[in-house]
C-alpha cells in the first residue's frame, strides 16, 4: 500500500467518525443521537466487518466510559449534556467505540505501508 492509498483509505475510515461528531450540534436529544449512532454502526459493520471487531467496540465502549468517568471526576473536563450518569452524554462512549474501531483499522493500514 503506498502513501497515497493510506491517506484515501484512513479518510474512508474517520469519514463516519466526522460525521458523527458533525451530528453532535444537530440533534440535541442524546437519547436520540445515541439510537442514530447505533443503527449507523450496525450499518456501517454490513459494510465492513473485520474479525473481532465487535469485540473491540463493545470492549472501547465500556472502557472508555470508565476512562471518562474518572477523567470527569477530577474535575477537567465537563459535559452541559450529562445523559450518562449524569455527567456525560449518552453517545459519547458510543462514538468512542467506533472511533476506536477505526483507528485499528488506519493502524492496520500503516503496518502494511512499505
Amino acid at each position: 500500500m503506498g502513501i497515497k492509498k493510506l491517506i484515501k483509505a484512513s479518510f474512508l475510515e474517520l469519514l463516519p467518525v466526522i460525521v458523527m461528531i458533525a451530528l453532535i450540534p444537530v440533534i440535541k436529544n442524546d437519547f436520540l443521537l445515541s439510537a442514530l449512532y447505533i443503527i449507523f454502526i450496525i450499518f456501517l459493520f454490513r459494510i465492513k466487518y473485520e474479525k473481532n471487531e465487535t469485540i473491540i467496540f463493545f470492549a472501547s465502549l465500556i472502557l472508555m466510559a470508565f476512562f471518562e468517568f474518572i477523567f470527569i471526576s477530577t474535575g477537567v473536563e465537563t459535559f452541559n449534556r450529562n445523559s450518562l450518569f449524569g455527567i456525560m452524554p449518552l453517545w459519547l462512549p458510543i462514538l468512542w467505540g467506533y472511533g476506536l474501531v477505526a483507528g485499528k483499522r488506519i493502524a492496520f493500514y500503516i503496518n502494511k505501508l512499505k
